[in-house]
């Protein structure tokens, strides 16, 4: 009798440059973290972009509010247990904290996702915020590549800039090497804009992930293959 049991999709990653050190930790499918976690990682309890529930636990401390907020909002409606610490060179900007935490975010991704055997592979998702929707789509291609469209106006959302939300969905894109279309359609309010826009991404990454019930092994490309 065979078993039922499937390997956790999971990964512990730590990245470290002279412009950032960032450790996480993600699965998946929610649920518990790897056995290598960094126990300083999921001691955030009392950081705002940090939840707890009986199937997931998001801690997100980037020192960057609005990112912490839409990587919280990725993770949440990914399906996601996700945790993320990361000590950047916020004195000269930003940027490398941005880019960097999401880079790490790719990777570990890719990691933690290993082959797309079995998997949906596409998937793709609308999600409003008040007056504000947007939609992606997202292909487990292994051929990284991106369109982001937001539209944003504002210099800056909270300590985030504006130029730099298309810029961290970029970078996970590039890292963990899907393709990926998110395109704000409507919206006056920047925040409600990418807001959506990384509930939006996120639902469409929870369906191009999700197993797919008789297709356990089968390769979800006609080349029999999706590595390069």
């Amino acid at each position: 009798m065979g078993s039922d049991t499937v390997s956790p999709r999971w990964a512990a990653f730590a990245r470290d440059t002279n412009e950032t050190k960032i450790q996480l930790a993600i699965n998946l499918d929610g649920g518990k973290f790897p056995p290598e976690t960094d126990p300083r990682l999921i001691s955030h309890v009392e950081a705002h972009a940090s939840q707890a529930s009986k199937s997931q636990s998001i801690s997100v401390n980037t020192g960057i509010g609005f990112l912490d907020h839409m990587l919280h909002a990725l993770a949440k409606h990914a399906g996601w247990s996700l945790a993320l610490a990361c000590k950047g060179d916020l004195h000269i900007d930003d940027h490398h904290t941005a880019e960097d935490c999401c880079i790490a975010l790719g990777y570990a991704f890719a990691q933690a996702l290993g082959s797309a055997t079995g998997l949906a592979r596409f998937g793709s998702a609308y999600a409003p915020l008040d007056e504000a929707l947007s939609r992606a789509v997202v292909d487990l291609s292994n051929r990284p590549y991106s369109v982001i469209e937001l539209g944003l106006k504002r210099e800056k959302v909270g300590d985030l800039s504006c130029e730099m939300i298309p810029h961290c969905m970029q970078s996970f894109a590039q890292a963990s090497r899907v393709t990926m279309h998110v395109d704000c359609i409507r919206g006056f309010n920047d925040h409600h804009r990418a807001e959506s826009a990384f509930k939006a991404l996120a639902i469409a990454i929870r369906l191009a992930t999700s197993r797919v019930e008789g297709k356990e092994g089968e390769v979800p490309s006609t080349k029999g293959t999706l590595s390069v």
